[in-house]
């Protein structure tokens, strides 16, 4: 297992993979690093004006949250804004706020939202949820000391069609199964 240690004066974040390249977000500092996927040497880095929270791709475009109701869409090379969506809910039409970790899965995007149990599928082209993930009860009581923060993990393995959830401080990963609720 390959890393490489941040400076301290940056807060890591999102990360993604995208042509051979790692490209990862600090939270507050308003600056991202590129490292070269094989050597993990630090080849770049990139601005962005908001904080950096979540961060996937779709196999074209960098997709990145803030915390709000806002999922950018980066260019990888010069990093533009290309687009942004907002996320709403179409049952209430609300804003949903709070976005934090991504992943894109089977052309939609998932996203924790903070301090929830809940996962949100978007419409990348829309900004609507299509769906939700409730994972209320999945860390047992069994596995919690008192410091566990909230879900904020979401992993996809493409070549295998699985999704792995976890939660900041979790001791555990949890491969999961989605399932239509009546």
């Amino acid at each position: 297992l390959n890393s490489v240690k941040l400076e301290r004066t940056y807060f890591g974040e999102g990360i993604t993979i995208l042509d051979d390249k790692i490209y990862q977000l600090t939270w507050r500092s308003k600056i991202g690093f590129i490292y070269n996927k094989s050597t993990m040497e630090r080849i770049g880095d990139f601005k962005y004006s908001t904080e950096g929270w979540g961060l996937t791709n779709n196999h074209t475009h960098l997709i990145m949250s803030d915390g709000s109701s806002t999922i950018f869409f980066y260019h990888p090379t010069n990093f533009r804004l290309v687009r942004q969506i907002t996320v709403r809910d179409p049952t209430t039409k609300k804003e949903v706020t709070r976005l934090n970790e991504l992943e894109y899965i089977n052309g939609d995007i998932y996203a924790n939202v903070w301090y929830t149990d809940k996962i949100a599928i978007i419409s990348p082209s829309t900004g609507y949820v299509k769906g939700w993930i409730e994972m209320k009860g999945l860390l047992s009581d069994q596995y919690r000391n008192g410091r566990e923060d909230v879900l904020n993990g979401i992993a996809y393995d493409i070549d295998k069609d699985n999704i792995y959830v976890t939660g900041k401080l979790w001791p555990r990963l949890f491969h999961i199964s989605l399932v239509k609720m009546k």
